[in-house]
């Protein structure tokens, strides 16, 4: 058994081993939920062995006093100011007499539970700056929680075990990053607690791409979508979403066609053209689902960081779910916005939606998916397709359905929830991204007409998904 394998998974035992260790100390800030972790320490005993100092700063005036004025005071930019006031305070003062025989640590949260006015679930900023030597520079994780618990209590007593488990995590298992993930949610559950964000940085974190952590929160089931930037800066969706008209495309991405973005365009176009978003700038997103990341349940990791690596080459934000069901990317959207969601979707993306293999766990079928689908201000903006046996172009007004389904669609039309795409070039019709994928793979240069240049170039130069020359 591997040292990492018998490392304990209590949130008892991993407090104890903490306050056994000697060579790790640090200073423990909490806001909005009580002193949950510090508690864990005292509580084993021997916390003199790990804890410098607990302290909260509930009233704002002495918080802003301590880590300077916040627009919010449950924020990354707070938590960031928590983390580097105290762990710059823990090294200065007991640097220069232990600073040889101890890594330092600096936790904090900011945090806000259900009270007595905020009846929501919970939700903060959980994070550790630490040292894994004596006098390396320090590391970090940060971490965005929301907290389901129906109770207050329930919810510090959740915060409480996920504040152990990180601090466990961040000084055993930061050279398996994945483990550390993983490690987060030891004595909790779904149920409890999810975890939408993670950001690992610093010289203990090495060559970790914080895209893939975000894949990793998805895959191990700590929430059902992440989400980062096209510059690869991960980002908690709220920080993103709030308040913004959202436009966004399911695809495997594998790879980004001429198509692709014609069909994004159009929809964008159309989308800027709505009374309802008329002066206002939509975030626009690429989907991707766990389903279309690999067979089965196996991920390929590197396959996706070549997908994530021409996304952002084009400039877009990159959405990872776990959503099979589009109506199950719509109500996680709508939960952050009041403003209009747009889906860009090609016809066969639509045909798929009307096939009740899809839909065994709802009780009404189809027709409870699209009322859950549509019972926002959702509309899908559907690109039109070319069937190759006819060589017939249809359109979502024109394509043969069958009866059951010609009313429903029809009413959906009817009423703007869906919208056919009107501009769009009938030369890229004939584009099929696995036609693309297959010509890369066998050497037919042609696939480089089907692309945009610059996702040629990037194939080309970080020679992804196979290609040969």
């Amino acid at each position: 058994m591997s040292d990492m394998d018998a490392l304990p998974t209590g949130t008892r035992q991993k407090a104890l081993a903490l306050n056994l260790d000697k060579a790790k100390y640090g200073n423990i800030a909490e806001i909005g939920a009580g002193q949950e972790v510090a508690r864990w320490f005292f509580l084993v005993g021997g916390a003199a062995g790990t804890v410098a100092k607990s302290t909260s700063a509930y009233d704002m005036a002495v918080s802003d006093a301590i880590y300077g004025p916040a627009k919010r005071y449950v924020s990354r930019e707070r938590l960031q100011a928590m983390l580097e006031h105290e762990f710059t305070q823990v090294v200065d003062r007991l640097g220069p007499a232990r600073g040889d025989a101890t890594a330092f640590f600096a936790f904090a949260d900011t945090v806000a539970t259900r009270s007595y006015s905020h009846h929501e679930d919970g939700r903060g900023w959980v994070g550790i700056r630490f040292q894994t030597r004596p006098r390396e520079a320090p590391s970090d994780v940060i971490v965005h929680v929301n907290l389901k618990d129906t109770s207050a209590t329930r919810q510090q007593e959740a915060l409480g075990v996920l504040g152990v488990n990180l601090i466990h995590a961040a000084f055993f298992r930061h050279g398996e990053p994945g483990a550390l993930i993983g490690s987060l949610m030891d004595e909790l559950s779904r149920e409890r607690i999810e975890v939408d964000m993670i950001k690992l940085a610093g010289p203990a974190f090495g060559g970790v791409d914080n895209r893939l952590m975000s894949l990793q929160l998805v895959e191990q089931g700590l929430t059902d979508a992440a989400m980062f930037t096209a510059a690869g800066e991960v980002v908690q969706p709220s920080e993103v979403f709030y308040k913004k008209p959202i436009l966004v495309e399911r695809g495997t991405f594998r790879p980004v066609t001429k198509l692709t973005l014609d069909l994004l365009e159009g929809a964008r176009s159309q989308f800027l053209g709505d009374p309802a978003v008329k002066g206002q700038e939509p975030v626009v997103l690429m989907e991707m689902t766990l389903s279309g990341l690999g067979e089965g349940a196996k991920v390929d990791h590197v396959d996706f960081l070549a997908r994530a690596d021409i996304l952002g080459v084009l400039g877009y934000d990159v959405l990872i779910s776990r959503f099979d069901a589009y109506y199950h990317m719509a109500d996680y959207l709508a939960a952050y916005t009041d403003r209009p969601i747009a889906i860009a979707a090609g016809l066969p993306s639509i045909q798929a939606i009307a096939d009740e293999r899809y839909y065994a766990d709802l009780a009404g079928g189809t027709l409870e998916s699209v009322g859950r689908l549509f019972k926002r201000s959702v509309k899908f903006y559907v690109y039109p397709a070319l069937d190759p046996a006819s060589g017939r172009v249809f359109t979502i007004e024109t394509l043969p359905v069958e009866a059951v389904w010609r009313h429903l669609r029809d009413y959906l039309l009817e009423s703007g929830h869906l919208v056919p795409i009107r501009r769009f070039d009938e030369r890229l019709l004939s584009i099929f991204t696995k036609d693309v994928l297959a010509r890369m793979q066998s050497g037919d240069p042609a696939w480089v007409t089907m692309v945009p240049p610059v996702v040629a170039e990037t194939i080309k130069q970080k020679r992804l998904f196979g290609v040969r020359s």
